[in-house]
This record gives C-alpha cells, sequence and structure tokens, in this order.
C-alpha cells in the first residue's frame, strides 16, 4: 500500500481555495477498482478514464492495484476537469515515479494522449498559490500568461504529462514564465469616439456626468436617435483600469471562460450588453451546479448597458437591485453560497412608448395614455430610484445632422473626468458610492440651493432616496466644475437629470 499526497484548487466565487488530493494503492484489488470520495461531481468522476489512457500513451503505465483518491476538504463539492494533472501526479506518486510535489501546485485537463488543456480560473489559482506560500504553480501552456500576473510564484505552462514529469525529475533544466502583470494600457486603440455623435449634447453631458462619479443613467428618446451609439462610447471616457481593477476584472472573465487563448490581464473596461431575452442566471449569475457569473458580474468595473429597457422580463430586472445598490450578487445554492462582484455603471435605454415616437415632434406616436403607461410600467419605481440620471435622447436635426463642425473627442472628455474623479479619491470613495452619512458633509448647500432643491422635491413629488441622488450627482457636477461647493447650478443642473419623473412617470 501506497499514499501520496499533491496540492490543488477549486474556485468558489472568484477565489481559489486549497484542495488537497490523497492518493492510495492497495495491492489487494485489481486495475479495475478506481474509487474517488470528497464530493466529486460528474466531470471530475469521469476523469479516471482519462487519466488512465493519459498514464499508458505517456508511456508510465498504470499500477495493478485498487486506485482510491480523495479530494479534501470532503464536505465542498469538486467541479471542473482540472483536477486531471493533480490526480495523475498522484497516481505516479505512488508508483514511485515521481517524488517531491510538497510545494508544487497542479492545475489542468488531460486528453487521452496525456497533452494538456487550458483550464478557468487560473489567475484565482494562482492568487491562492502565493498566498498559501506555495512557490510552484504547473498550469495548461496556454493559460500561464494568465496565471503570471501574479508576482511570488513561479509559473510553469506545461503542455504534455511526460513534460510535468521531467520538470519534477530535473527543474534546473526548466525556467518559470516571466512575470507580466503589467498596468494596463492607458487608453484603447479600438474604443469608439464621441466625435463620431452628431449632436446630442445633452445626452453627451449627461454621460460626461455619469462617467465622473461613477452614477447609472436611463437613457430614453425614439428609435434612431443615437442611444446605442453614445452608450459604446462611454467605455471611452472612463479611466483605465488601475492593477487591482484589472486583477480582480480578469478573474472573473477567467472563470467565465470569456478569456483568450494566451491572454493576461484584461486591458479594457468591460461594456457588456445583453439582449433583452436573457434569463435571471444568465443576467444576475447561477445555473445549474457550480454557479457562474452572470452578465452584472462580468461587467463589474465596466459598463452594463441595456438596450430596450422595458422589454427585459420585469422580474429579472427586480433582480438588479442588490447589484446595484451592495456592487455584489449573493447566490445561494444548497450546497453552498457564492458571491460575485458587480460593480459596475447601469446605462439603459429605452424608447418613450410602445411605437416610439411619444413626444416627437416630427411623427405621429400611435399609442394610447393606457399603452403609453403600461409600457413605462414595466420598469417599477423602486428600479427608476436607483438610477442617477434620466436624460432624453431626441431625433437629431437634419441641420446638426450635416454640419461639418467637429465634435468633442473622447479624450478631451475624458480629461475632465479624470480630474473630477482625482477630486473624489481624495474623500475615500467616488460621488454614487458615497456613504448617506456623509452625504451633508461633502454636499452642503447655501439658501440659494436649499430652495432650488425643495422646489424640486415637492412639484416632482421625489422619494427620500432620489434626494440623496440629486445631491451627489450634483456634487459631481461641481467636482467637474473644479468648485469645493455645491451652488444652486449644480443643483439645478442635477435636477435636469430627475426631469424624466415629471415628464413620463408623473
Amino acid at each position: 500500500m501506497a499514499l501520496f499526497k499533491t496540492k490543488s484548487a477549486a474556485v468558489y466565487g472568484i477565489d481559489a481555495h486549497l484542495i488537497d488530493i490523497e492518493v492510495d494503492l492497495y495491492s489487494s484489488g485489481s486495475a479495475r477498482d478506481f474509487v474517488m470520495v470528497g464530493m466529486p461531481d460528474i466531470a471530475v468522476r469521469e476523469s479516471r478514464e482519462r487519466i488512465k489512457s493519459a498514464l499508458y500513451h505517456s508511456g508510465f503505465g498504470y499500477p495493478n492495484k485498487a486506485v482510491t483518491i480523495n479530494l479534501a476538504p470532503a464536505n465542498v463539492r469538486k467541479e471542473g476537469a482540472g483536477f486531471d494533472l493533480p490526480m495523475a501526479l498522484g497516481i505516479l506518486g505512488a508508483m514511485g515515479t515521481v517524488t517531491g510535489l510538497d510545494r508544487h501546485m497542479l492545475v489542468g485537463e488531460l486528453s487521452l494522449d496525456g497533452a494538456i488543456r487550458p483550464v478557468r480560473g487560473v489567475l484565482s489559482v494562482a492568487v491562492c498559490a502565493r498566498d498559501l506560500g506555495i512557490r510552484n504553480l504547473i498550469v495548461p501552456a496556454e493559460n500561464t500568461a494568465e496565471a503570471a500576473v501574479v508576482e511570488g510564484v513561479d509559473v510553469y505552462g506545461m503542455r504534455h504529462l511526460a513534460e510535468v514529469v521531467a520538470l519534477i525529475a530535473r527543474p534546473a533544466e526548466f525556467q518559470p514564465a516571466a512575470h507580466n502583470g503589467t498596468r494596463p494600457a492607458e487608453e484603447s486603440a479600438t474604443a469608439p469616439d464621441f466625435r463620431d455623435v452628431r449632436g446630442q449634447t445633452m445626452a453627451k453631458r449627461a454621460l460626461e456626468v455619469a462617467a465622473a462619479g461613477v452614477h447609472n443613467v436611463l437613457m430614453i428618446g425614439p428609435p434612431g436617435s443615437g442611444k446605442t451609439m453614445l452608450a459604446k462610447r462611454l467605455a471611452g471616457i472612463l479611466p483605465p483600469l488601475t492593477f487591482e481593477e484589472a486583477i480582480e476584472t480578469t478573474k472573473v472573465h477567467s472563470i467565465a471562460g470569456l478569456l483568450r487563448g494566451g491572454a493576461g490581464l484584461l486591458h479594457d473596461r468591460p461594456f457588456r450588453a445583453p439582449h433583452h431575452t436573457v434569463s435571471d442566471a444568465g443576467l444576475i449569475g447561477g445555473g445549474s451546479g457550480m454557479p457562474r457569473p452572470g452578465e452584472v458580474s462580468l461587467a463589474h468595473h465596466g459598463v452594463l448597458f441595456l438596450d430596450e429597457f422595458p422589454e427585459f422580463p420585469r422580474d429579472v430586472l427586480e433582480m438588479l437591485r442588490q447589484p446595484i445598490e451592495e456592487g455584489s450578487v449573493t447566490i445561494a445554492r444548497s450546497v453552498m453560497t457564492v458571491c460575485f462582484p458587480s460593480d459596475f455603471m447601469l446605462v439603459a435605454a429605452m424608447n418613450p412608448c410602445g411605437c416610439g415616437f411619444y413626444g416627437d415632434a416630427t411623427r405621429e406616436c400611435r399609442c394610447t395614455p393606457a399603452l403609453i403607461q403600461r409600457y413605462l410600467g414595466k420598469i417599477s419605481g423602486p428600479l427608476l430610484d436607483r438610477i442617477d440620471i434620466h436624460v432624453e435622447v431626441p431625433a437629431v436635426p437634419y441641420k446638426e445632422l450635416r454640419e461639418n463642425s467637429c465634435a468633442e473627442s473622447s479624450a478631451d472628455i475624458r480629461g475632465r473626468v479624470d480630474c473630477a474623479r482625482a477630486r473624489q479619491q481624495a474623500r475615500g470613495f467616488y460621488n454614487s458610492r458615497m456613504p448617506s452619512r456623509l452625504v451633508r458633509k461633502h454636499c452642503a448647500l447655501n439658501e440659494a440651493g436649499e430652495r432650488t432643491l425643495e422646489m424640486a422635491m415637492r412639484r416632482m413629488g421625489l422619494s427620500a432616496r432620489a434626494h440623496d441622488r440629486i445631491l451627489k450627482v450634483a456634487r459631481t457636477v461641481a467636482d467637474l466644475d473644479d468648485s469645493e461647493t455645491v451652488s444652486a447650478k449644480h443643483i439645478a443642473e442635477a435636477v435636469q437629470y430627475r426631469s424624466l419623473d415629471r415628464n413620463y412617470w408623473s
């Protein structure tokens, strides 16, 4: 009887946790006896056939003994094919073919010929190895750039099981991958530019305010007015990802299997635009088995764009409340509860009615008042209250559409956004994330400002949440104006971004 141990990791949420793999061989059994314990899922249980074939085709053979493998801790479900490689090495260790894996963590899926295939969540595994003080990390070659982002770990990208055995036997012959944890690029060369947008001065200003204070935005206007075009350019005026933000964002995309082969850190802020037929699990996360991140998490530190906002199922839209408020989403299952980050900017776009031309000066609306209210009623008041800025995007007049004057570029707008965000970072938070207890301190008003806000609250019948959001937006307008105080004109502009409450929902 021989016992051998290897180390691997399993990803729960966006973090990886150590999994100890214990392999025991029994001479009293036969090679057909292969028992796996420790709550493995179907993909893990099927690995025994892949491991047997990989060992034979790699020239190591297979023990003519009973094999028992324990995945510890036993009370946590194990999912995925990433345990193939450490289990195969565990069997080789129990056979006496390899030794000395105490300082190694392994992850990878095996092909029948012994080739190592890429797996998800390798960045999280590398962070786990670093935190546990495990020096050597062996990963599939296609995941090397992703794992090499993490400092303090020697990452070895392997293509075949035989290479791994050679590395363990003769480590001096192999060099770890170079650390590539560089800061993201300052600007994406492929980002669409606001210079392409004709007219829509009001909408552009609203998106600038939203980008400066990380506020949620709802754009409402007829078809073809440029709502989608504006939304796609929002990411171009956002500041570049910091290194910490890039790590978090890349973790989520790695777990979802969305990283390109050989990719390291994500350089651009994500822009996610799910179709209105998306399910609740697709938008929020979940699914069968191990919960997976949804669109709100894939948009972490970026933009979640929901076009045709009222066409989304109402129960799906209502699920947005928790991620908008808390910046994370918790998914509970019978065996575990996982938490995914979801700190995103919500940008929604919609028509003013079913036909799309209510309030349009050039086309006649065919909808009755009852139909218009039914259409708008698909968006609940509590959800609407969580959207800081509502802006109308009317059809662009022909003269503005054809004028030759050059519009302001995204780079110019982003310069002002960067300055405004720097002021907020000095306070310790972005304005949209300002704690309620600090609103009065940082958004103090003079007498004129108090009168302006009181008048707006009374006339428009706004809620207490809307009151706080107006103050936060006004604070952002003041930051863009390079002003220490919030004045009446800043309040007036912020109130202007709640005008849809009066025009449509009242």
